[in-house]
């Protein structure tokens, strides 16, 4: 039976080849020769208490420009990468994708939405969120008794 970690890496790799082919069909369409920007993003789960930590490659891409949002297990990256001034520059080769990206994270967790803490660093944006724990999934309800005047 094959290990965990060979499973993961086969998927990893099938992964790679869907994205390579949907790359290929993108690119004979309307938007030909024009690369779209996409972070790349690492996910991770460690600590105690137990967290999920997404990073991702912004490089060139001002802080100001990048906005996060949590919905449910979804952790969303977006915002734009401008492009470089070119007005007096004859280009041999464009290569470095720009414009604006949007990056859906699937986490593998509930997490803690109202605790998420973001860093951005040397072109790395860290995004640390806390893993929900089964205490606070779960509330008490208070029941009230109603008040009534016949008794």
């Amino acid at each position: 039976m094959p290990s965990e970690r060979d499973l993961f890496a086969n998927f990893e790799r099938m992964r790679r080849e869907i994205d390579e082919l949907f790359g290929d069909v993108f690119d004979r369409g309307p938007l030909a020769g024009r690369r779209q920007f996409s972070p790349n993003v690492d996910v991770y789960y460690c600590g105690k208490p137990p967290r999920a930590v997404v990073k991702a490659e912004l490089a060139g891409v001002d802080v100001e420009d990048v906005g996060l949002e949590i919905r449910g297990r979804q952790l969303i990256i977006q915002g734009a990468r401008r492009a470089q001034e070119s007005e007096g520059r004859l280009y041999q080769q464009v290569e470095i994708p720009h414009g604006p990206f949007r990056r859906v994270v699937e986490l593998g967790a509930d997490v803690v939405a109202d605790e998420a803490t973001a860093t951005y660093d040397d072109g790395v944006l860290r995004v640390e969120i806390p893993i929900a724990t089964p205490e606070e999934e779960k509330r008490q309800v208070p029941i009230a008794r109603e008040q009534n005047g016949d008794g």
